[in-house]
This record gives structure tokens, C-alpha cells and sequence, in this order.
């Protein structure tokens, strides 16, 4: 919300601007608008960048008396869309940056479960919006591993253009985990998970397909489940996302088989990990009908996993609010999870404590 009204008073200040050059030369006035837009993308970069330190540093108020927050900076692979294959540097590894929260409770001192946590949105960040869910994790015993994969607003204009929707941003996820499995002393390398919605349940399913030997298992909620099918039904301002020439490049019409690489219902034949889907009837950004379709295939395949729809209020985030449906069904989402991570505290209390405060 807070981009959207950022970016609407800089508009205001480009339509006054350009109120001023009205009565120049049609070439001059282009010249003049293109340097304001330029500079109006580069105050909406700014503004995120300063947006994520704020909001890095709330981390530490509303968790950091149960987890050990920290930050690390890793690689991934190289840049799908290179924008120069012959310059400085073409070819290295994408650097990117990634949470980690440990528990702060020794546990008796055992290898605890890891749990790795893509975040949602097309061009979006990990925040501080997910707190109540990693104070959840954290109190079962899972070390939680979130990575702000390639295309993540927060860290300016070219990582922003280094997005790979579907493609390399799997891969980063992956160098998140296999870091953590290398580098945490407290990771039990055999015990390693993935949850995440929406854009982060899509990340899920693809992670389980090509990679199944680094999961134990997956839990996608309202995942993105077919990019062609939700290209429909939305408008041309979200397939620019996917059609700018640092990204994909060409629309569906021009390159179907590469929108449906990207998309988990075309692979389903691959699952292999034991996987858990919800959904709601009421999505108002994943719709239903993109996940039914997911399901289809799934059943179609003969694969074998659990799907539950939530009706419920909600919408998209119906299992991510502090209320009691959603706490029942992140109840749902932590008994699947536990079945195949076995943390050491899996039964813990979701919804307000005696204290007053959301629990635990």
C-alpha cells in the first residue's frame, strides 16, 4: 500500500511537469518525460530499498526474543536474461540475500528440522508480515530459511530486473537450502521442508519437481498453478511483468511452451515428495479455478497427495491471519509437516495466550 501511494503523489509530480512543457516541441517534450519517468522509477526503487531497512530491523522486536535473526548474502546461478553477455562480470553467479531464524531454545541440543520459505507476490520481498508464522515455526523447533530470490523489490533496480518468475528464482531457493544444510551446525540435512503461498506455493511445487532429492515434503498454499491460464484472466499490466524484454520477452502467443516451463500444473508428472495444497473459494488473486486445474492434473497423473478447501473469510490470505479459521488451518498445514519433519515441539497453542497476546 505504502509503494502505491509513493508512486501515485510522484505521478502527481510528473502530470505537474508536464504541465510546464506543454507548449514545447513535440521531441523536446518526449526528452522531458522520458528523464521524469526515469527518474519517478528510480524514487520507487529508493523508496523500497528504504522500506526493507525499516522493516529488517522490526525482525528483531517481534521475534528476536525467540530466534536468532540473521541475514546472510549467497549466490545463485548466473542471470537467465544476461542484458550484457560480453561486459565485466557477464556470467557471474546472482548474488542475493536470505533470513535465517534458529531457534534460541537449545532443544536439548539435537539436529533440528529446516524449513526453507519463499515469499509471495511477483515483485515483492520477505517481511515482517510473515512474524506470527515464523514465531510459529520457531516454537516447534524448525530453523526457517527465507530467501529474497532474484526479481525481489528491496535491493534496487537491477536485482528488480534480475527476476526469473518460475525459472532460476527455483534455483536460488535451492542455494538457500543447500547453504543452510552446509553451514548451520544445527540443520539435520534429512530433515528439510518448503512452505509457502501464492507466488511462494508456485516456488513449492517447482522446487518438489526438479529438485525432490533436497525436500522431504511441500506445503503450497493458493499456489500460482498455471501462468498461461492466470495471463487470462488478468490484465495487460501484469503480463507486462512477464513480457518486459528483461524478463520473458514475448507473450503467451509467442512463446506458450516457456510460460508453461514455468508453470507447475504442466509438471506435474515429476512429484514425487509428499505435498499438501490449500486453497479458498473466495481468492481474489489466485483464483480457484487456477488451482482446481492444478489439482486436475495431479489426479490425472495418479499422484498421490492432500488438497483441503478453506471456505472461509479471507480470500487469498485466509490461512495467514490471526484469526480462528486461520489458525486451524495452519494447524492443518504444521500436522502435515511434523508427519514427515518430526520437530521437537510439535504440539504448541495457535491464537491468544493468557497474556493477551497472539500465541505462542
Amino acid at each position: 500500500m505504502a509503494r502505491n501511494t509513493f508512486a501515485a503523489l510522484l505521478s502527481l509530480v510528473l502530470v505537474t511537469g508536464l504541465a510546464a512543457f506543454a507548449a514545447e516541441p513535440e521531441t523536446e517534450l518526449d526528452q522531458r518525460l522520458s528523464a521524469i519517468e526515469a527518474s519517478v522509477a528510480a524514487f520507487v526503487h529508493r523508496f523500497d530499498e528504504l522500506a526493507k531497512q525499516i522493516d529488517d530491523l522490526l525482525w528483531f522486536d517481534k521475534v528476536g526474543d525467540v530466534a536468532v535473526v540473521d541475514k546472510v548474502r549467497i549466490y545463485g546461478p548466473p542471470a537467465a536474461n544476461e542484458p550484457n553477455p560480453t561486459g565485466i562480470g557477464a556470467g557471474n553467479h546472482v548474488k542475493f540475500y536470505s533470513y535465517v531464524f534458529t531457534p534460541r531454545a537449545e532443544l536439548g541440543g539435537q539436529k533440528l528440522p529446516l524449513l526453507v520459505l519463499p515469499h509471495g507476490g511477483v515483485h515483492a520481498d520477505f517481511t515482517t508480515y510473515h512474524a506470527h508464522i515464523v514465531r510459529e515455526l520457531i516454537a516447534q523447533g524448525y530453523i526457517v530459511v527465507a530467501p529474497d530470490y532474484r526479481g525481489s523489490t528491496g535491493y534496487g533496480e537491477g536485482f528488480w530486473k534480475r527476476i526469473d518468475y518460475g525459472g532460476r528464482e527455483v534455483d536460488d531457493v535451492l542455494a538457500a537450502r543447500d547453504w543452510a544444510v552446509a553451514n548451520h551446525p544445527r540443520v539435520d540435512p534429512d530433515r528439510v521442508g518448503l512452505i509457502g503461498w501464492s507466488h511462494g506455493g508456485l516456488i513449492t511445487l517447482m522446487s518438489l519437481f526438479d529438485h525432490p532429492e533436497a525436500y522431504v515434503c511441500g506445503f503450497a498454499g493458493v499456489p500460482v498453478s498455471d501462468i498461461v491460464l492466470r495471463l487470462g484472466y488478468l490484465d495487460q499490466s501484469y503480463r507486462d511483468l512477464f513480457e518486459a524484454d528483461y524478463h520473458i520477452g514475448q507473450s503467451v502467443g509467442e512463446n506458450l511452451a516457456e510460460y508453461q516451463r514455468r508453470s507447475p500444473v504442466w509438471q506435474v508428472d515429476k512429484l514425487t515428495r509428499p505435498l499438501r495444497i490449500h486453497t479458498n473459494p473466495h481468492d481474489e488473486d489466485v483464483n480457484f479455478i487456477e488451482v482446481e486445474h492444478l489439482v486436475q492434473a495431479l489426479k490425472a497423473a495418479g499422484k498421490d497427495f492432500e488438497y483441503q478447501v478453506y471456505d472461509v473469510p479471507g480470500g487469498h490470505s485466509h490461512d495467514r491471519l490471526d484469526t480462528p479459521e486461520a489458525w486451524q488451518a495452519r494447524r492443518d498445514i504444521y500436522a502435515f509437516l511434523a508427519r514427515y519433519l518430526k520437530p521437537p515441539n510439535p504440539k504448541i497453542q495457535l491464537g491468544i495466550s493468557e497474556s493477551g497476546i497472539a500465541a505462542p
